[in-house]
C-alpha cells in the first residue's frame, strides 16, 4: 500500500518545517459557490493539506466533495472520518483515527475491524492516527458522540504518556484535538510535553483563531496546525494563518 502522503508529513518533519492543514467539514461547504472560493483561496496561499470529514454527517456524498476539490487543486486530499461512513476512494488518503485518549472501545478498535476489509481492498493510503481529544472549555461534539471525556487541558503529563503509548503501538502521527469552535486551543505545555515525548509527526488543531494561537501552537512544537472553523466564518483568516507560517519556516531555515 503507498505511503505517498505519510511520506509528505514525514519530509516536512524530518526538514524541520511546519505544516498547514485546512480542514473540509462537507456539511458546512455543501454549497458548491462557497467551497470553490475555499479551494481558490488555498491554491493561493501555502496549504500543505486537505482533510476533509468532522463528527456528524449530514452530507453523505463526501465523493463529491472530494471530486470537485480535486478538479481545481492538486493539494492532497485526506479524510477526517468521524465514523465509517466518511469513505472516498478518490482521496489521497484516510487517516485512520483510533481515539487514544478515551475508553471507547468502538473508536478504539471497534470501527476500524468493521471499515479494514474495505479499506485494504480499496488501495487508499491509511494512515494509522493516534487521536487525543484535550478540554477546549466548553463540551464539542467529537466528545459528546465519542462517549469520552477530553485530558484536562492542565494535565501535559497524561497528554504526552498517552502520545508515547500511541506511537509505541505503531501510531504514525498524533493528533491533538481540542474540539471544533474551542473556547480554548490546546495549550502550549501540552504541545510541548507531547512533542518532547514523541518521534512522529504532531498535528494540532482545535480553537486555533486567531494569528497569535496559531504562532503558540507552532512555537510550543505542533508540526502542523489544522483551522478550519474559523474560516468558515472569516475565510480571509486562510491568508492570515497562511503568511504566518511561510514566515515561521522562513525563520527556521536561517537557524
Amino acid at each position: 500500500m503507498s505511503k505517498k502522503i505519510l511520506n509528505r508529513f514525514l519530509d516536512k518533519y524530518n526538514s524541520n518545517q511546519k505544516s498547514l492543514i485546512v480542514l473540509i467539514d462537507p456539511d458546512e461547504y455543501n454549497n458548491e459557490r462557497n467551497l470553490n472560493k475555499l479551494i481558490s483561496l488555498a491554491n493561493s496561499c501555502a496549504i500543505d493539506f486537505f482533510f476533509v470529514g468532522g463528527s456528524l454527517l449530514r452530507n453523505p456524498d463526501i465523493s463529491k466533495i472530494v471530486e470537485s476539490i480535486k478538479e481545481q487543486t492538486n493539494i492532497p486530499i485526506v479524510l477526517f472520518p468521524g465514523n465509517g461512513l466518511y469513505l472516498s476512494e478518490q482521496a489521497d488518503a484516510v487517516l485512520f483515527l483510533s481515539l487514544i485518549s478515551g475508553r471507547n472501545p468502538e473508536l478504539l478498535i471497534g470501527q476500524h475491524v468493521i471499515v479494514a476489509k474495505s479499506l485494504k481492498e480499496s488501495g487508499i493510503e491509511v494512515i494509522p492516527t493516534g487521536y487525543i481529544l484535550v478540554d477546549g472549555g466548553k463540551p464539542t461534539s467529537v466528545s459528546y458522540l465519542s462517549f469520552t471525556l477530553p485530558i484536562p487541558a492542565d494535565k501535559p503529563e497524561i497528554a504526552s504518556s498517552t502520545a508515547l503509548a500511541g506511537e509505541l503501538l505503531g501510531m504514525k502521527m498524533i493528533y491533538l484535538e481540542a474540539g471544533s469552535g474551542a473556547i480554548n486551543p490546546v495549550s502550549e505545555s501540552v504541545i510541548n510535553a507531547v512533542q518532547n515525548a514523541i518521534d512522529v509527526p504532531l498535528l494540532v488543531g482545535g480553537g486555533i483563531s486567531s494569528a497569535e494561537k496559531a504562532l503558540k501552537a507552532l512555537h510550543a512544537g505542533a508540526d502542523a496546525i489544522v483551522v478550519g472553523n474559523k474560516i468558515e466564518e472569516n475565510s480571509e483568516f486562510l491568508k492570515e494563518v497562511s503568511d504566518i507560517l511561510v514566515e515561521f519556516n522562513r525563520s527556521l531555515d536561517i537557524h
